[in-house]
């Protein structure tokens, strides 16, 4: 299968490269320093699953190898009007363009670019990130949850799960989407937001009980909001997902993508994860007042980047 990864960041790159391992035929776009670095020197991972060099092919123009039978949309939510309008005409028939971004906006963003029906949506599940240009640590998970928009198991969802699946990424071929993406964004809003403001890793956040005791009602009111909106999660879905969170054996290690961005001095992705949350909240006339002011913090800042 043709293959574009659509941003070339911690996450796009963990599993372009899986892909490519198992034979997939895979193109990166990406940007500066980490264009250079991967065309000239490729990519290297370390991961608990084991250490590894790739070869590369790069590009910062995505119609470069055009066209893909797949693009892997890996680029932060507030790029994504901007990467999608680059993309147009870059499928072949019948091909999809799979965003898998934080928040569950995204898709609805896409269609109003390309085509409806060549739209498809997933999770990253997923800790990663690039150390420096072509460097990438791989610290934990390693899975895509993904289906087609309107349910459907078509032929070509089954073909990508198949690559999926020999790639060692699949973690499930989903017929509701809505849920599967609310799911993510209640561990998105809860860990994301807190890792940011305190600047901690996972470890710290759920060693301090108020920490816990702050991302467990994130996690509740992403949850209401999220069943008002059509998805089915469930008590236990928030159980099962704290303590998930809580529990990884290398916590300590694991930053979340918008407390690596801060280190950076680059833009917070919050707007698509807390954001999101409040304007549906707004929508259905519901309190999230947790959401609401780690949300306003993000925003604060965000303005105090340099």
């Amino acid at each position: 299968m043709k293959i574009l990864v659509m941003g070339a960041g911690a996450v796009g790159l963990f599993y372009g490269a899986r892909l490519q391992q198992a034979g997939e035929d895979v193109f990166y776009c990406a940007r500066g320093e980490n264009l250079r670095v991967l065309r000239e020197r490729g990519l290297e991972v370390q991961s608990p699953d084991g250490n590894f060099h790739l070869a590369l092919r790069a590009t910062d123009n995505p119609r470069e190898f055009a066209p893909y039978e797949l693009i892997l949309f890996c680029v932060k939510s507030y790029d994504t009007l901007n990467a999608g309008r680059q993309i147009v005409g870059c499928l072949a028939g019948g091909g999809a363009v799979m965003t898998i971004q934080n928040g569950v906006e995204n898709e609805a963003a896409l269609c109003t670019i390309l085509p409806p029906e060549s739209v498809m949506g997933g999770n990253a599940r997923v800790g990663a990130e690039l150390l420096a240009p072509g460097r990438l640590l791989h610290t934990a998970l390693g899975i895509i949850e993904f289906g087609e928009l309107d349910g459907r198991e078509t032929p070509r969802a089954l073909r990508i799960a198949e690559a999926f699946r020999r790639a060692r990424i699949l973690g499930r071929l989903t017929n509701d989407l809505k849920t599967v993406r609310w799911n993510k964004l209640m561990g998105n809003n809860s860990t994301n937001t807190i890792s940011a403001l305190a600047r901690c890793t996972l470890g710290v956040m759920f060693a301090d009980p108020d920490g816990a005791a702050l991302a467990r009602r994130l996690m509740e009111e992403t949850a209401m909001v999220g069943r008002a909106e059509g998805a089915k999660i469930s008590d236990e879905d928030v159980d099962k997902l704290y303590n998930l969170a809580r529990g990884f054996s290398n916590a300590g290690e694991i930053k979340t993508s918008t407390l690596q961005d801060l280190e950076r001095g680059k833009r917070l992705e919050y707007d698509a994860i807390s954001g999101a949350v409040v304007r549906a909240a707004r929508r259905h006339g519901l309190s999230v007042p947790a959401t609401e002011t780690v949300h306003t913090l993000l925003k604060l800042l965000d303005g105090k980047r340099d």
